[in-house]
């Protein structure tokens, strides 16, 4: 008997990271797995690959994705909500009646900052839509009940890369300290050259520390949240002491002997907690939406860099912290592929009833449309651009997205904005 197949699906390093724990569950029970990446906008680098613990990925055009998942066993797909929306309408209209299919699996690479119910209802019609926190899940459920929708795909299970017993919070001197650096917040360069300067300004406060800033990615390379301000660039002419530096290594590789941990919003910081890290989410710019940090209101651990001097550190606030750790008997890949094996042993397909539902189903007249007004040699993100800004712009826009560098392509968008008003 041939073993049962998975297909990944990713684009960024960080989805892939998320499929890293479940695909090593998945081989652990017998299945062969098989990552691809869609010739949709995407960027992994060779080290990050590596970095995410894969030999390798294929690159494959959308219709062999869809092709591939029909003939797998298991879908495990990592990609941002509208991709996932899309690859489960085209599964919907691909597979023939009476078919079994794959069982569809979906989720979130980290803390969910923006679209909380776009993102929901874009992986709605998985079969398993892995959820991080027990305040997800009650949102969403909340959600599919306002809309007629079933919400038996919904499992609470965590992030993959998550355990399912965090160490405690560590007591002692603190001697190494990280700064997990976001892509995107904050986006001005202003506001980032602030920040970098009260850490530098941290580091001469504490000559005993060893102060890391760990950017996102390396200059050139990209993720799905485009940096278009790298602190390579931004701190090139300033004066640093000698406890700082900025440094790639794997964040991963990195906490076990990281005593405090700073960030603005990034979902590192629960791993930090994972591993018994203090700490620290920078405030100093405000509380605001654009810098995500809105969602930790209730955390117990967002700080000004005053506080952070001063060794003024929180502790993890109890239901935030049981949010996303409490009640879990198993480590979250395990939750996921256990749910998996027992679709798999039954038949049973939970999208299924979504795909009938009144929202669901309209998704799919939408794309239908959309798709005859595509022209056939047209890919949809450039179809898209032309429908926004005409044939003209919208080709140059979309020429523009695969040929210039992010920080162009942004910058450009952001004075484009400003004349427009």
């Amino acid at each position: 008997m041939s073993p049962r197949s998975a297909l990944l699906i990713a684009a960024f390093d960080s989805q892939l990271k998320w499929c890293a724990g479940i695909r090593d569950e998945l081989e652990s029970r017998g299945f062969s797995c098989r990552v691809v990446v869609p010739d949709t906008r995407s960027a992994l680098s060779a080290r990050q690959i590596r970095d995410a613990g894969f030999d390798g990925v294929e690159h494959v055009d959308w219709s062999t994705l869809v092709a591939s998942a029909i003939d797998s066993d298991v879908v495990v797909c990592s990609l941002a909500g509208p991709m996932t929306h899309r690859l489960s309408v085209d599964l919907a209209r691909a597979l023939p009646d009476g078919a079994v299919g794959p069982v569809l699996v979906s989720g979130w690479v980290g803390i969910i900052i923006e679209k909380i119910t776009a993102g929901y209802l874009d992986r709605s019609g998985t079969d398993v839509v892995a959820v991080n926190s027990s305040t997800d899940l009650e949102h969403f459920r909340r959600t599919a009940d306002a809309l007629g929708m079933p919400a038996d795909n919904l499992v609470l299970s965590g992030l993959p890369f998550l355990s399912a017993d965090p160490a405690p919070q560590r007591e002692g001197p603190i001697v190494s300290v990280l700064f997990a650096d976001q892509p995107t917040v904050p986006r001005e360069p202003a506001e980032r050259l602030h920040v970098y300067r009260r850490l530098i300004a941290y580091a001469r406060r504490h000559p005993e520390r060893n102060v890391v800033l760990k950017p996102r990615h390396r200059p050139g390379e990209d993720t799905f949240h485009r940096m278009a301000h790298h602190p390579e660039d931004l701190l090139a002419g300033e004066d640093r002491p000698a406890g700082f530096r900025i440094d790639y290594t794997p964040i991963a590789e990195v906490l076990p002997r990281t005593d405090l941990m700073l960030t603005m919003s990034s979902t590192a910081c629960l791993e930090a907690v994972d591993h018994g890290c203090r700490v620290a989410l920078v405030l100093d710019l405000g509380v605001h939406e654009r810098y995500g940090n809105h969602v930790f209101l209730d955390s117990g651990l967002l700080r000004s860099f005053d506080q952070i001097d001063a060794d003024d550190i929180g502790t993890p606030a109890p239901a935030w912290h049981d949010s996303y750790f409490g009640d879990r008997d198993r480590p979250s890949k395990r939750v996921v592929v256990d749910r998996v094996e027992a679709l798999l042993a039954s038949g049973e397909r939970p999208s299924r009833r979504v795909w009938e539902s009144a929202p669901f189903r309209a998704s799919i007249d939408l794309a239908d449309a959309r798709k005859a007004d595509q022209h056939p040699w047209m890919s949809a993100a450039w179809s898209r651009r032309v429908r926004r800004h005409g044939p003209l712009a919208g080709t140059a826009a979309y020429g523009a997205s695969l040929a210039l560098p992010p920080a162009v392509t942004i910058t450009a968008r952001r004075l484009a904005r400003t004349w427009r008003t």
